[in-house]
């Protein structure tokens, strides 16, 4: 198990990389706010993980691993912020930091009532499927709901 730390360095990989950006120990330390030193230190601790390859000097590259893993961060802090501005109505910048905070002290169990319940109450569809945050294909269908219900909010 990974801190929520690392969780948040994983992510900004994931994120860089969906972007096509380079990823390197600077590009990291720029996007986080953060020094060399830390980014170093937590890409050390990822590859240990088995979470990163990487090589001095070189570009970091999530590894399956590290990828799924990133996906189920990202999902993680998709419910919690939706959650929160959606059903709570905290504001955005808020909810951003909130989020972070509280998808990384959620269990899985937790994690995905809180799916079901976000859902059922948006009146996004019945999640009566067994809806599981470690399998792939839930998550997928999960993201892809949420981001039409987010453009309908936008366009009302």
């Amino acid at each position: 198990m990974i801190t929520s730390s690392l969780e948040e360095y994983l992510k900004t990989i994931y994120v860089l990389k969906k972007q096509r950006q380079d990823i390197k120990v600077t590009t990291i330390a720029k996007r986080m706010n953060c020094t060399k030193p830390s980014v170093n230190k937590a890409i050390k601790n990822l590859k240990a993980n088995g979470l990163v390859d990487y090589e001095i000097y070189g570009d970091i590259e999530l590894t399956t691993k590290g990828e799924q893993h990133a996906k189920k961060v990202l999902e993680a802090y998709d419910i919690v912020n939706v959650f929160l501005t959606e059903i709570l109505e905290v504001p955005k910048a808020e909810a951003e930091n909130e989020a972070v905070k509280l998808k990384s002290v959620m269990n899985d169990t937790t994690l995905n009532k809180l799916t079901k319940y976000v859902h059922k109450i948006l009146g996004v569809y019945n999640l009566d499927c067994n809806y599981d945050i470690n399998q792939e294909k839930c998550r997928n269908c999960n993201r892809k709901i949420l981001k039409s219900k987010r453009k309908e909010n936008i366009n009302e």
